[in-house]
């Protein structure tokens, strides 16, 4: 045998890990240059916004900014309401408040479900319990908005045409789309035996989450109550939008319009529905019976006031969370 002198490696030489004071210095920064990234891109849209701002009536509007800060409130009591485990209430405020803006810088609500989900984790519970509980929040909020939109709908049937905010062609092609997606996903699980035996735990795991949530009448209460007022207060927010620029429609058919509009462009995959809520909200306020000119403007003076004023500051927040640990 022949012996191979290896040769002498330096420890100067070695890769040298980053430190992880630096990774959440780097964590901390990146909200802030997200946001400035995505109000480059949007600069024509923010600048027609606070220009609309300028001609509306201040009290209508001062009332909307109360109504879009509730909604983090409501967004909190449903986040409590999926876990039976008592949450710090302030730094579970902070985080619906960061996760806001979180949310508006990945797509599909990717952002806002990465926060709450670390967020979990770090006080402490499992990871698949976390999950199931994110899982449960998501659930109960698209049941919140269906239910609410379909209670409007008997109260206000004449609202909306939904043919002008989904066209009748399109119909078709979107059974199609969900059809084979469907088939897809059976057919990936059939196949994949670890992908199955995971997503049944998952689902065990979500069910005992849920039962064991229901067994307590004040989580149950926050759930559904926190599902229910979320889209609600969303819902007002625009109907006192247009109320201060004049809109001439009725604050139901407002209401209609909205919750139609959000839950069509749900699948969306943009950050925040940026863009793709505007179209929607503008033709179905066209469809309720509104202006296309003034429906136009309030719709960005409604997208100015819920995202892009607390964008930053919900971007600061984040940095912070970050940085104290909490996420």
């Amino acid at each position: 045998m022949t012996a191979v002198q290896l040769p002498d490696v330096r420890p100067g030489r070695l890769p040298r890990r980053v430190p992880a004071r630096r990774v959440r210095q780097i964590l901390c920064l990146l909200p802030l240059l997200l946001v400035t990234v995505v109000a480059v891109r949007h600069r024509s849209v923010l600048a027609e916004g606070f220009a609309h701002l300028r001609t509306a009536e201040w009290p209508w509007l001062l009332a909307a900014a109360g109504a879009t800060c509730l909604t983090w409130v409501a967004a909190s009591c449903t986040r409590q309401g999926a876990v039976v485990e008592r949450l710090p209430r302030r730094r579970l405020l902070a985080t619906q408040f960061a996760a806001g803006a979180a949310n508006h810088m990945l797509p599909t609500g990717l952002g806002a479900s990465a926060v709450n989900l670390r967020f979990m984790t770090v006080c402490g519970l499992p990871l698949a319990r976390s999950s199931a509980a994110l899982a449960l929040y998501l659930l109960a909020e698209s049941i919140g908005r269906v239910a609410l939109l379909g209670a409007l709908l008997l109260v206000f049937p004449g609202a909306l045409r939904l043919g002008a905010l989904v066209p009748e062609t399109a119909f078709g092609p979107l059974l199609a789309g969900a059809g084979a997606v469907l088939m897809i996903a059976v057919l990936v699980l059939a196949l994949v035996r670890r992908l199955r035996a995971g997503l049944v735990s998952f689902l065990r795991t979500a069910l005992g989450e849920a039962r064991t949530v229901h067994t307590r009448p004040a989580r149950a209460l926050a759930l559904w109550g926190g599902s229910l007022a979320f889209p609600a207060l969303q819902a007002s927010a625009l109907v006192l939008v247009g109320r201060a620029l004049g809109l001439d429609v009725p604050a139901g058919h407002m209401a209609v319009a909205y919750l139609a509009a959000t839950v069509a462009v749900a699948l969306v995959p943009t950050p925040g529905g940026i863009g793709s809520v505007e179209a929607a909200l503008v033709v179905a306020l066209v469809a309720a019976g509104g202006p296309a000119a003034v429906a136009t403007a309030v719709v960005l003076a409604f997208r100015v006031i819920t995202v892009w004023l607390p964008l930053v500051p919900g971007a600061l927040t984040l940095a912070a969370l970050v940085r104290m640990k909490v996420i």
